[in-house]
């Protein structure tokens, strides 16, 4: 096989690593809830959001391309000519997660129907997810 295609990661194996980063997510503001007394657990609640995208975008932005999810499954993020994504661009495609989501999921259906198999958020900011 000729090591310039691209192969692009289809939508169960996207899916599986959105399950791994949300256990990571979720453990770590359990984490972080645990160690903070009951009326501070609403910092928790306010830092989820910065937590979260710091992560995501941290991660897809960085040498690795890909958060423990991802990576954890074999898959990373570049940009459409292959390669790796800045801050800004991961920060367009975190945010633009709110948008597949909101349309009743449907931006994340995409991944599954089309050519490269891109979510909604992935051709907003463009972005490719490939396997490894």
């Amino acid at each position: 096989m000729n090591e310039n295609i691209q192969r692009y990661a289809g939508f169960w194996r996207r899916f599986a690593a959105v399950c791994i980063d949300g256990s990571v997510i979720i453990f770590a503001l359990y984490y972080m809830q645990a160690f903070l007394l009951y009326e501070m657990s609403i910092i928790v609640a306010i830092t989820s959001i910065p937590l979260t995208w710091s992560y995501f975008s941290g991660m897809e932005s960085s040498p690795l391309q890909a958060t423990i999810g991802k990576m954890a499954v074999g898959i990373y993020v570049t940009d459409l000519q292959g390669q790796r994504i800045s801050f800004g661009r991961a920060s367009g495609r975190f945010f633009g997660k709110i948008l597949s989501g909101a349309i009743l999921l449907i931006g994340y259906l995409l991944a599954g129907f089309t050519e490269k198999k891109q979510s909604l958020h992935d051709m907003m900011a463009g972005c490719l997810v490939l396997l490894k």
